[in-house]
């Protein structure tokens, strides 16, 4: 048995590995007439690491200065936050009625649709006059938003005007997705579980009750009140045949086209309604309520004295352990209340400085010595 190698083989200088068999082809061969397979990266200056790169030298003189230049600027921003932080006006009421003294006590154990809702009134004092606009939010604790599967059940198409998804609801809605054969408008465990207390604040001068007006538009956002939610398209005076064939979600004691009396602000389009579809990332977490505008620059928006909050209790959350609280708050060009930032910027700030003047004596001490050794012929 003779062993035969092409021309193209004897080359290279080795063979395929076929060998040659009477009346038939090469066994074991790699083939004849086809490239040469290789794994070798292309010729690229990319492929071969040919790239152009650049490497900083860290020494005294560029690392010390970073680190001082850092300290400096980050200790004056974050005492400029932290202060405009701590003149944010911040007032909390919580009043879940846990406790036995609390007026909301005897509401603890309300259901979703007690008739009549239980009302508690919470008298309070506010030591400090709030100057600018108000801000009324409601706030959770150990309410889990961020639960995958309380996420998922919505149905953005529904929430979009969409009318076939109005009356064939997504499944992710399930089991908040049908009620006695009929579709549930809005669809979804976000939806079926949405904030229904009602809150109205009060002036209390000389044992007069002054109502406070709070503006219950505006506290959405513009994207979520103009792009995201729209109602069925149709006549949309007529939200009640827009709706028509589909049923409430379980736990709201009456159906979406009748949150409002006006229709910019009734239906899919509800600005309450929207505020809380945005799911929170925390357990513990607030949602704007209202607003409250300052109509006279000369006083205050809300003068120091005696106030009083007068509470629909229609939420449970005894049953979860969670808590309900009412918050009035000022803003200023960095937002709400946040001291954490400010104590982080003079954190890393400190931190930097600290370490430049370390490094700046290490080196000082030393960084001129004459590290050569000596060797001897």
């Amino acid at each position: 048995m003779a062993v035969n190698y092409s021309a193209k083989e004897e080359a290279d200088g080795h063979p395929s590995g076929g060998v040659g068999v009477p009346g038939g082809g090469a066994v074991g061969g790699g083939g004849g007439g086809g490239a040469v397979k290789t794994r070798k990266p292309d010729n690229t200056a990319f492929k071969q690491q040919r790239l152009p790169a650049w490497q900083p030298i860290l020494t005294a003189g560029t690392v010390l200065p970073a680190f001082f230049i850092i300290g400096l600027i980050f200790i004056p921003i974050g005492i400029g936050i932290f202060v405009t932080s701590n003149n944010i006006r911040e007032y909390e009421i919580d009043y879940t009625g846990t406790e036995p003294s609390s007026p909301c006590n005897k509401c603890l154990n309300v259901s979703w649709d007690s008739t009549p809702p239980c009302t508690c009134t919470i008298n309070f004092t506010l030591e400090h006059s709030f100057e600018s606009n108000v801000f009324m939010y409601y706030g959770l604790s150990n309410f889990y938003q961020n639960h995958r599967r309380y996420v998922k059940s919505r149905d953005d198409s529904q929430l979009n005007g969409d009318n076939s998804s109005l009356l064939n609801p997504s499944k992710e809605c399930e089991p908040y997705r049908t009620n006695e054969d009929k579709p549930i408008a809005p669809c979804g465990a976000i939806a079926n579980s949405m904030f229904n207390d009602t809150l109205e604040l009060y002036r209390i001068d000389n044992d007069t009750r002054t109502p406070i007006t709070l503006i219950k538009k505006g506290i959405a956002w513009w994207t979520d009140k103009n792009v995201k939610f729209r109602n069925p398209t149709g006549d949309g005076n007529n939200l009640t045949a827009l709706f028509q064939g589909t049923t409430k979600p379980v736990n709201w004691p009456k159906p979406v086209y009748m949150l409002d009396s006006e229709p910019d602000n009734n239906g899919f389009i509800n600005e309450d309604f929207i505020v809380w579809m945005r799911t929170a990332a925390l357990p513990t977490f607030r949602k704007l309520y209202r607003l409250i505008e300052r109509k006279n620059n000369l006083q205050p928006t809300l003068q120091a004295g005696n106030y009083s909050l007068e509470i629909a209790y229609n939420y449970p959350v005894h049953s979860f352990d969670g808590r309900k609280r009412m918050i009035l708050s000022t803003i200023s060009w960095m937002g709400g209340k946040n001291p954490f930032l400010g104590i982080a910027y003079i954190t890393v700030g400190s931190i930097c400085f600290f370490l430049g003047v370390v490094l700046l004596i290490i080196h000082h001490k030393y960084g001129n010595r004459n590290t050569s050794a000596d060797i001897p012929n």
